[in-house]
Formats: C-alpha cells, structure tokens, sequence
C-alpha cells in the first residue's frame, strides 16, 4: 500500500513572505496523495538518541536556543526558524524513524514522510539551505544502529546535491549514498570525483538543461550499484526540484521521470529483498511538486511484476 507520515507541524513552520519554502508545499503533497487513500500516520517527535548518531549534542543545544518566541529569524540567507519549526523538523525525523521501524517490521514494503522542513542540507554542525537536520542519514543509521543492519543506502534526486546527507555518512562504511544533481548549483558540493571515505559514495552531476534521457542514464547506472550494494533499507531523498517548470533550477525532468527514476530504485531495492522509506525534500512549483510526488509515490505502489 505504502504508508503516510505526516504531521500537522509541517504547516506550522513559517518562513518569510515569497520564501520558495513556504507552508503550501504541505498542503499541495498532501491534496495530490489524497485521491490514493493512502494508510495514514501521525509523526511522533525524534528521540534524541537518534539525532545524536548524526549530530553532536552542541549542535542540537544550539538549534533549541535559535528558536524564537514570536516571529522569524534567520539561520543564513536561506534557513530559517519560527516558533515551531523545531519541532516540524524533529517530527520530520521522528516520522522517517518510525517508517524505517515499520517497513522493517514487515507492516508495508514502502513508506513516504510527507513532511517539512527537508533535511539533505543539514550539515553535522551546519544548517543550510532550509533545512535543520539530517533527516534520511539519520534514519538510515536507525537501520544500522538500531535495527542491526549491516548496509543500508540513500539515494537522492533532488535538484541541490545532499551535501549534508554525504557530511553525516562520509565515514560511514555500512551506508552508500548517490545523488544526482544539477552542476553548477548550489551549495556546489557533489563533483564525480566526491566518493567518500570508503568508496561507497557515487555522485552523477548534471548540466543545465538536462533532461529525461540524463536523468534516466545516470539513474540506471546507480541503480546498477544499488543492487550490487545489496542494503537491508534502502532511503529516497525525494527532492522534486529537478522538474522542468521549478523556479530554482534548470533541469528539464517531468513527472514521468520522476516515475521512471523511482521504479529503477525500487527495482534494485526489491532485487535486494529491501524495503524503501522515501523523504520528501524540494520542489518549489506547486503544482509540479503535487504532480510528481503523486507519479512517486504511485510507482512505489507498484505490484511486482
């Protein structure tokens, strides 16, 4: 069927007026999965143990104390906190733990964490580009360290290369991680050559104005070492950035290779015998984003064939 997260903290964390991650994009996933009468759960908050295989404790401490009683403050030149948006992140990540725990317990092959802030930026120390913690690396060391897997893999298309999902997991031996991404863009980290401290690393950048046959040939050759890797989970940084009519980039895809990108990933997971948790990260046309969110969550539900 494929499991919901969500959580209603996702509308509550504000951002200043014309900011490209604004509140609506909640609502415009969610009025796009309605007509899939997806099961439905809530996002409990993240336990801090989690966190803590990502970032320091100081880390954490410092994000509590930004958190301003009334109004918007500014991170950086992107990031920013309202009153809840704290708790919208550790939701985000409670909500993607608590996938990993059900698709590991057998409750469903699939699951989606409809939530925001997204996450991929978050540095070990850093928040950057809207987000605040490392949601898909800390759920995959959920699998690791919690479940006692022995590998896991996240794998992100999102427009904006997961510098920070590459950050948390560059040392991490049992995690591979692979992104395609537009290159140059911000935050312009992501270059092929970027293959972590064990090799388990595989960047794919893009030029501008690449399309559909790219992205389908990038995506089959990760795909490729997706199944070689063989994880026990496998984590989709869902960023729907990368379509033809969003305003932060310049990549050409449409909801159709959103489509075929995740079958491809969903393929080498089932391959593997893996389940999949898939976080929403970007996309910043909403109609766009609903429409493909849509097209990836429907080609997660995939009968095997």
């Amino acid at each position: 069927m494929t499991l919901l997260y969500t959580d209603a903290s996702a509308a509550r964390h504000l951002t200043p007026p014309g900011h490209p991650e604004q509140v609506a994009r909640h609502a415009a996933v969610l009025d796009a999965l309605a007509p899939l009468d997806l099961p439905r759960r809530d996002c409990p908050l993240a336990d801090e143990a989690d966190i803590l295989r990502c970032h320091p404790d100081r880390y954490l401490r410092r994000l509590q104390q930004a958190v301003p009683a009334q109004g918007i403050v500014a991170l950086d030149a992107d990031t920013h906190m309202s009153p809840h948006s704290l708790d919208a992140a550790l939701r985000a990540v409670g909500g993607a733990c608590a996938a990993v725990d059900a698709v590991l317990g057998g409750e469903d092959e699939a699951a989606f964490v409809a939530m925001r802030p997204p996450g991929h930026h978050a540095e070990r120390e850093t928040p950057m580009g809207f987000c605040l913690l490392g949601t898909a690396a800390i759920a995959a060391k959920r699998g690791l360290d919690h479940h006692g897997l022995d590998r896991v893999a996240v794998v992100d298309f999102d427009v904006h290369h997961g510098n920070g999902t590459q950050d948390l997991l560059w040392d991490e031996p049992r995690a591979f991680f692979a992104s395609t991404h537009q290159m140059p863009l911000y935050p312009g980290t992501g270059r092929a050559s970027e293959t972590g401290a064990h090799g388990q690393v595989m960047n794919a950048p893009l030029r501008p104005g690449s399309g559909g046959a790219e992205a389908l040939a990038a995506w089959t050759a990760i795909a490729a070492r997706l199944a070689e890797w063989r994880p026990g989970l496998v984590l989709i940084s869902a960023g729907f950035d990368a379509h033809a009519d969003d305003p932060l980039a310049n990549l050409m895809w449409t909801e159709r290779d959103f489509a075929a990108i995740t079958r491809l990933i969903r393929d080498a997971a089932r391959q593997a015998g893996a389940p999949v948790v898939s976080v929403l990260e970007g996309g910043y046309d909403l109609a766009a984003l609903g429409r493909s969110a849509r097209a990836h969550v429907e080609t997660l539900r995939e009968t095997p064939t």
